[in-house]
């Protein structure tokens, strides 16, 4: 096990907000709790990250609508919003439910068709975030393609572009394509690989741990919910048998099951929290 170190080339410092929601994630998802700001800097400056960066990392995602504050007192409190509440459930569903190995897929594509006008910049990143974000992949121009089933009006709600949009469900490739093709034209399947493997080599020693149960807990999460989002879920059986997810996450699971308590009883010396409405 290893803590991050920025000058890695197999991997990056996480930046201070997805840190932020990965440890709202584990501490406040669900509970009806909100965190002190000075129990939050503590920790993350274990972390390496400055007081200053704490405080404004907070008020970003205040603006930003994914936290809320709770003042008592003299004191500052942060708890997710009901927004930040959907994405943690999101990623937790990703990390516990779906898993990085895709063995169930039944051979059906969803399609996204799409055409914006060249001056809708925004919209039309904001729409290729929200897809790449949903395991989408660009097949080819205006074209975009995800295993299986996805709920598209969920992805694209609120962005006003429905009537931009042709969506189908249950397609199915024949010949010519076939799925090895949909994937190598869609997805960069060797970077996924690449990412994978990176976590493996991150994490396969203990030698550079983290004293604090907290920090390693944390780092070890942000790092596997930052590998399973950029996975698009791709189906198991056309990819290749050395296929590193399935040793990545057996990897992840066991380093979280051992470093769970240890941060659990930390968290109950460490953080500052207060009970409030759950979103």
């Amino acid at each position: 096990m290893t803590s991050f170190d920025p000058s890695d080339p197999a991997g990056s410092a996480p930046r201070p907000q997805s840190l932020m929601l990965t440890f709202f994630g584990i501490h406040a998802l669900g509970r009806g709790i909100a965190l002190s700001a000075s129990s939050l800097i503590d920790v993350f400056g274990q972390a390496g990250i400055t007081e200053d960066a704490v405080r404004s990392t907070l008020t970003r995602m205040v603006k930003r609508g994914l936290l809320e504050r709770h003042r008592r007192g003299r004191k500052t409190y942060f708890g997710p919003t009901p927004r930040a509440t959907r994405v943690l459930r999101d990623g937790h569903d990703r990390i516990w439910h779906t898993g990085a190995v895709n063995r169930t897929w039944e051979g059906t594509w969803t399609l996204v068709g799409f055409s914006l006008p060249e001056a809708w910049r925004r919209e039309r990143h904001d729409l290729r975030s929200r897809l790449l974000w949903s395991g989408f992949g660009p097949l080819q121009n205006g074209l975009w393609v995800a295993p299986g089933a996805v709920d598209v009006p969920e992805v694209v709600a609120g962005l006003g572009l429905d009537p931009c949009l042709r969506v189908f469900q249950g397609a199915t490739a024949v010949a010519p394509t076939d799925a090895r093709t949909v994937l190598q034209a869609a997805f960069d399947v060797d970077s996924v690989a690449k990412g994978y493997e990176a976590f493996l080599v991150r994490w396969s020693t203990e030698a550079d741990e983290p004293a604090d149960a907290l920090v390693r807990q944390l780092l070890l999460h942000a790092d596997w919910l930052d590998q399973v989002r950029q996975d698009p879920h791709l189906p198991a059986e056309h990819l290749p048998e050395d296929w590193p997810a399935a040793r990545a996450e057996e990897r992840f699971h066991e380093l979280a099951r051992r470093c769970e308590e240890p941060a659990r009883l930390e968290a109950a010396r460490a953080l500052d929290v207060i009970t409030v409405a759950v979103p």
